[in-house]
């Protein structure tokens, strides 16, 4: 469908453009990565999309788009043969459920293990430094200095991390990644040999964050080594045009992560939700020990709570029920439905990728 590379705007340490790169490369869609120079790709990202975030996606045709689930979902949509959505109804849902949580969940803990840390900031600000603002004319200690106070006022502890809560964060993290390691030591995918929806949307919190920044990755190698494994085939497999198939069902081992969006995921959007309906640009959330206090409301994230209602709904009436038993077992139902009236701004995200009207936190505008 593509013969003329795609671009890709966006850093080599970025989150989602890690994601939106592993699914490019998965789908054998060709694109160059090009680093522009800041602020003024800044504003010119706006004028075309109507945001700036990272990563910026420009056609061949000369169209240009935001926001990685979007973006995926649009290429699905027109890309013949095999898809990274499985057949099977509730391994699909799953892998909606399972990109959400990652985009949205992991991005406060990924910043945090990147900035809180000596060695996480030391590094992330040198390299951003000279890859975004190299041509800007203030001294190298002065691009650091003000990139490391930029992410931790916007998304550290500016976005509820705190050192009442840092220790639940990071055993939330280990969690993870004993839980992955368990399910990667048996197996290359999350659905068996061949990646889907949720390894993409795993991608962007382990890719360029957790498996590159000093202290995760330390982390990782001592207790975790299978996820070495699974991102290094997960950035080399390219899916072939043929027909292929994954395990059968849910597997056992996806229980803790799908417990755990019941648990806690799901409740933080419901909890977000109440602050944008009140309009409290900060809000409390507490789920076990997880404790945020502080934490910043998005409107952009009421959105992705719609969405995942939005595809139940359109599932065929004879798959509902099983949907429904398989989100009720793992206490999914009851937070998915507990807002059904969702305080959205009008034609809010509509014309996704191709405008957009929110960032994921609306911060460093």
């Amino acid at each position: 469908m593509f013969k003329d590379p795609i671009t890709i705007y966006g850093s080599s340490i970025s989150y989602f453009t890690g994601k939106m790169e592993s699914y490019f490369k998965i789908r054998g869609i060709p694109y160059k990565r090009i680093v522009a120079p800041y602020p003024s790709f800044e504003r010119k990202m706006k004028k075309r999309v109507g945001i700036h975030q990272m990563p910026a996606v420009v056609l061949p045709d000369g169209r240009w788009m935001t926001d990685t689930t979007s973006m995926i979902q649009w290429f699905e949509s027109n890309l013949p043969h095999s898809s990274i959505i499985p057949s099977d109804p509730k391994q699909a849902f799953a892998c909606y459920l399972i990109e959400d949580w990652a985009d949205e969940w992991w991005w406060r803990p990924a910043m945090h293990y990147r900035w809180h840390y000596k060695e996480g900031a030391n590094f992330a600000s040198n390299h951003l430094a000279k890859e975004l603002l190299g041509s800007f004319p203030a001294p190298h200690f002065l691009k650091k200095k003000f990139l490391t106070r930029r992410q931790r006022n916007g998304y550290t502890v500016g976005d509820g991390v705190s050192a009442d809560n840092i220790v639940s964060i990071e055993a939330n993290v280990k969690n993870l990644f004993r839980n992955l390691e368990k399910i990667f030591s048996k197996r290359t995918f999350i659905f068996g040999d061949h990646p889907s929806l949720a390894d993409i949307g795993l991608s962007g919190p382990f890719l360029r964050h957790f498996a590159l920044d000093p202290v995760p990755l330390k982390i990782i190698k001592n207790e975790a080594p299978a996820i070495l494994n699974w991102l290094q085939s997960l950035w080399n497999i390219k899916l072939s045009n043929q027909e292929f198939s994954y395990l059968d069902n849910i597997p056992n081992d996806l229980s803790p992560l799908l417990n755990e969006i019941g648990k806690i995921y799901l409740p933080y959007l419901c909890a977000n939700v109440d602050a944008v309906s009140k309009n409290k640009r900060r809000f409390e959330f507490k789920s076990d020990e997880m404790h945020f206090v502080g934490a910043r409301y998005s409107q952009y994230r009421v959105w992705c709570l719609k969405q995942l209602q939005e595809k139940y709904h359109q599932l065929h009436e004879n798959q509902k029920e099983d949907i429904k038993a398989m989100l009720s077992e793992h206490g999914c139902w009851e937070p998915l439905w507990r807002h059904q009236d969702l305080p959205m701004k009008g034609s809010q995200e509509e014309k996704l990728p191709f405008w957009a009207y929110r960032k994921m936190i609306g911060i460093n505008e």
